[in-house]
């Protein structure tokens, strides 16, 4: 007996050392699996719209129709999360996701890969929230926290460089269609290595059909407005009625959150400056990114003709420092607090859109690229410390609701930008002067959160 027992503690003491890597790994996949499907879909939209038919209104669907569900559901995807479970729910976003996968290769028209698209955003939702959680969970501590969502974060950070390339490639050299293939084995890997998680705890947290249902409304409402106006302008009457309907939607949510006993939103969590500070900032940090991916994914084959490939590789210099600048990031909150990456990432991001005013159809392919490295930069850097500052802010058992919030908000501004950047360049005879339009108000905005950041807290992570 008095052998067994060292042997036993050294084994638990094993055991309790790797089951927080196997969840930061299990969810490092998940987190590829969601940025791959978003970048590689953005550089192979022409591709699609040749094959499947359909203007730029048709594409901005393909794009916001994931994203549009991707940022409702998020509101109650955190408190699905911390009521059935955060491994249950990851494990179902996962399955459904990589089920819907399939549904896009197959689609045979435009309406059913938007259909599909829908459903894939609704499982993205669930996944995104329930895998914060599982890292605020496995890592307690502040600083190790700070570390493993960093690393969360690289998930992504990869994914997204590879994906405008895996885009290119796959449509190139295949079909449009092996885009969504490619997310099978993913899906599948990941949810081999989620069976040998430990079980989430459930938290019997009530739901909020009312509030979801008209958040999802009031979404759906104003990105139609905006989509449609790009085509037929503000003053349509379905423009103007759909604009009507989003402000009464979001008017009635309001009314829910601030009345029911269990909001999806609660509303005092926005008493905390940090809370407000920081999903205004994923906002504007979202929107800025996917509104510029989404816009220059057209610009460089509809524009300048290039070759679904060659617009991929245009993206790779941007995307291929977002994994270093998530590692930095972390580094130098730890040194000198959250508050200072965040503030600096902005910067830097505000001043590589300004920088982009300059191009045209004139300007070189390898100083286009070059310009889009700060961007990367900015927005590599920034995006983990304002994570775990939210995450640090709030308790652990509302870990997955803030999460929601916080990821809901950044969707939103990413759908909502891609709508607006695709109105103002739908006619590509004023191609260049609407992508200077939005290129600058997206600067503007990055200036009034940078300062907005120094409202944070200056401590350390």
């Amino acid at each position: 007996m008095t052998t067994l027992a060292p042997a036993r503690a050294s084994q638990d003491a094993r055991q309790r050392t790797a089951a927080p890597k196997l969840i930061l790994a299990t969810t490092f996949m998940g987190i590829f699996l969601l940025n791959l499907n978003s970048m590689a879909t953005n550089v192979a939209l022409p591709g699609i719209g040749r094959a499947l038919g359909g203007s730029t209104a048709g594409l901005q669907w393909i794009v916001d129709a994931y994203t549009l569900m991707f940022a409702a559901l998020l509101l109650s995807a955190g408190t699905l999360s911390d009521r059935i479970g955060a491994s249950r729910a990851f494990g179902a976003g996962v399955a459904v996701f990589t089920v819907a996968s399939a549904a896009c290769a197959l689609a045979p028209g435009l309406g059913e890969l938007i259909a599909a698209r829908l459903i894939q955003g609704s499982a993205a939702a669930i996944m995104l929230p329930s895998s914060l959680a599982l890292v605020r969970r496995a890592f307690p501590d502040a600083a190790e926290r700070a570390r493993a969502i960093a690393l969360w974060t690289v998930g992504g950070a990869v994914a997204v460089a590879a994906g405008p390339v895996a885009g290119g490639v796959l449509s190139s050299t295949l079909s449009w269609r092996a885009i969504f293939v490619v997310n099978l084995p993913v899906g599948i890997a990941t949810l081999a290595v989620l069976t040998r998680v430990e079980r989430s705890p459930r938290r019997p947290t009530p739901l909020d059909p009312y509030g979801q249902l008209t958040a999802i409304g009031a979404l759906a409402a104003l990105t139609f407005a905006v989509i449609d106006a790009g085509v037929n302008g503000f003053g349509e009457p379905v423009v103007l009625g759909c604009l009507g309907l989003a402000a009464v939607a979001m008017a009635a949510f309001v009314m829910i959150e601030a009345r029911t006993a269990a909001p999806i939103v609660p509303l005092d969590l926005f008493r905390s400056r940090t809370v407000t500070v920081s999903v205004v900032i994923g906002f504007v940090f979202n929107a800025a990114f996917y509104g510029l991916v989404f816009a220059l994914s057209l610009f460089f084959q509809d524009v300048l003709n290039l070759s679904v490939m060659a617009a991929g590789l245009m993206f790779l210099p941007m995307m291929a420092v977002i994994a270093g600048a998530n590692l930095a990031s972390a580094r130098a909150a730890a040194r000198f607090g959250p508050r200072t990456p965040i503030a600096v990432g902005q910067a830097i991001f505000a001043l590589a859109m300004f920088g982009l005013l300059w191009m045209d159809e004139g300007t070189t392919r390898p100083v286009i690229a070059a310009m889009l490295i700060p961007a990367g930069l900015g927005l590599g850097f920034a995006v983990p410390s304002l994570t775990a500052i939210l995450l640090n802010d709030i308790a652990a058992d509302r870990a997955g609701m803030a999460a929601g919030i916080l990821n809901s908000f950044r969707q939103t501004g990413g759908a909502l930008a891609v709508a607006v950047f695709g109105a103002l360049v739908a006619d590509q005879g004023e191609y260049i002067v609407g992508l200077r339009v939005a290129l600058c108000a997206a600067a503007v905005m990055l200036v009034a959160t940078t300062a907005a950041a120094l409202m944070l807290p200056h401590g350390r992570g």
